[in-house]
């Protein structure tokens, strides 16, 4: 179960409307599986269809979430016009085991849906995303 207060759902949303036509991402910090700050990053990808971290930010964001005391609760990301359900490049991507995997589709813009998963050597498994 990963928890997401409501201020940062909307933040995810707003950084993944910003953000179209491309995916958006980035990374959840927190304790004990509730998210304590979203990290808005740069696709470096720049694509309709893939993400990737900028591997800068990424490097300063994961500096800054050690220093501070968290952990790497989620990596976020976006699918612009499919359902939020992990891809087959997502799974093959997936390289943090202890992390959910959070994704918000916004195939339904008036609706969007954020849903998480642990992904592990390629297998998918749905976990509760609790919206606080």
């Amino acid at each position: 179960m990963i928890e997401i207060p409501a201020d940062i759902r909307d933040q995810m949303v707003e950084h993944a409307v910003a953000s179209l036509p491309n995916e958006a991402c980035g990374l959840l910090a927190g304790r004990n599986g509730r998210v304590e700050r979203f990290y808005p990053m740069r696709n470096a990808d720049q694509s309709r269809t893939t993400y990737r971290l900028d591997p800068k930010d990424q490097f300063q964001v994961f500096s800054e979430i050690e220093d501070t005391g968290w952990e790497l609760a989620g990596i976020f990301h976006s699918h612009t016009h499919t359902e939020a359900y992990p891809s087959e490049t997502d799974r093959q991507q997936a390289f943090y085991p202890d992390a959910h995997y959070v994704l918000l589709s916004l195939a339904d813009r008036s609706n969007p849906s954020l849903r998480a998963y642990a992904i592990v050597e390629g297998v998918v498994e749905e976990q509760e995303a609790r919206i606080a």
